[in-house]
């Protein structure tokens, strides 16, 4: 997997770069900034880009500015985010295009190689990765569209949001794969998903709760 990083921290950028080439990336620029990232990306067109929030010169949403306008050019660009704190409001910017193959997950999380490698995959594979403590707080900011769904079909919601297969819900939960399904139907249902050809509903009902 090829891969553009941006984080503006020299000592994070390099410890940041053995983690990726320890989950089997090959990390072909690393940047320090918001207009180097649009370049890198243009210029390499990799398979996905890790990219920090705050970088110069205001340290604020540099990067998330940056990692949105590559979105808008391309929708298909792969974008994982990596912050240090949750953005509730930078997260909808992130995902507000519906296209999938968007990530966010806080720093502390890319200590776990595993971590790391699965959500690399899952965004450039087309998914959406958000971290547990960042759905949490989504989940938390925006409570009036689940007011419908009971706290089960809520918690199941929440780990479709986290990006977890059916199967890995079923594990988690304890719960059998039957049960699942029918709390996800309920889900479509109270969200008013209907059935469709053209839109993934899994990701549809996570951004359509999220508002994005």
């Amino acid at each position: 997997m090829r891969v553009v990083l941006a984080e503006d921290s020299v000592l994070l950028r390099e410890g940041l770069i053995r983690l990726l080439e320890e989950a089997g990336c090959k990390v072909v620029a690393a940047v320090g900034d918001g207009p180097s990232l649009v370049a890198a990306v243009a210029d390499h067109a990799p398979d996905i880009a890790v990219v920090d929030i705050r970088m110069p010169p205001t340290h604020t949403d540099e990067g998330l500015r940056a990692a949105v306008r590559i979105r808008r050019a391309d929708p298909s660009a792969k974008i994982l985010v990596l912050s240090q704190y949750v953005e509730v409001a930078y997260a909808g910017d992130l995902f507000a295009d519906r296209a999938g193959g968007a990530g966010y997950l806080l720093k502390d999380r890319v200590v776990d190689v595993d971590e790391l490698t699965d959500a690399l995959r899952r965004v450039a594979a087309g998914g959406t990765v958000l971290d547990p403590q960042v759905v949490a707080q989504l989940f938390a900011a925006r409570r009036d569209p689940l007011a419908s769904l009971t706290p089960r079909e809520r918690e199941v919601l929440g780990l479709m949001a986290e990006g977890r297969t059916n199967t890995a819900i079923c594990r988690r939960l304890v719960v059998s794969e039957g049960a699942v399904e029918k709390h996800i139907g309920n889900i479509f249902g109270k969200l008013g998903l209907a059935p469709s050809d053209s839109d993934h509903r899994r990701v549809m009902a996570v951004l359509t709760y999220l508002r994005l």
